[in-house]
C-alpha cells in the first residue's frame, strides 16, 4: 500500500438557531472536492451533522470541557445530487425531541433550492455525571 497524504478544508456559518430549526451556509471550494471535482460526501454530511448538532444544542456555544454534547450515534444519509461550486445552504428540523434522545432530519441544497442531501441524525446528549 502506498503512503499517502490528504488534505482538506471545510468551513461553514451557522446562520440561525431557533427552538425549532437551525441553519448553515457553506461555501464549496476546491478543498473540499473529491477526485471528480465534486463535494466529497463526507463534507456534505459533516455540514449537516454540524448545523444539527447546533440545532440539539439550542444555540448553545460548543466549548471543550462542555458538560453536555449532543453526540451522533446513528446517521442514514442520502446523497442525491452533487455540485463543483457554488453556495450550501443546510436546514435541520426536529423529528424527535427527547430529553437524552433526540432525532433530526437536515436537507442540504444549492441556492436555486435542489435538494443535495437528506440526513437524519440521532443524538444522544452526554450529560456528565449520568
Amino acid at each position: 500500500m502506498s503512503n499517502r497524504t490528504l488534505t482538506g478544508q471545510i468551513e461553514l456559518d451557522i446562520t440561525a438557531v431557533s427552538e425549532n430549526e437551525a441553519e448553515g451556509e457553506m461555501q464549496v471550494t476546491s478543498a473540499m472536492l473529491n477526485p471528480f471535482g465534486k463535494v466529497h460526501a463526507g463534507a456534505l454530511v459533516w455540514f449537516a451533522d454540524v448545523v444539527a448538532t447546533n440545532l440539539v444544542l439550542g444555540g448553545e456555544p460548543i466549548t471543550e470541557g462542555m458538560d453536555s454534547f449532543p453526540v451522533a450515534v446513528n446517521l442514514s444519509a442520502q446523497l442525491l445530487t452533487n455540485r463543483q461550486q457554488g453556495r450550501l445552504l443546510a436546514r435541520s428540523r426536529w423529528l424527535r425531541r427527547g430529553r437524552r434522545i433526540s432525532t433530526v432530519r437536515t436537507q442540504v441544497t444549492d441556492d436555486d433550492g435542489a435538494l443535495l442531501l437528506d440526513l437524519t441524525s440521532t443524538h444522544v446528549s452526554a450529560r456528565e455525571g449520568t
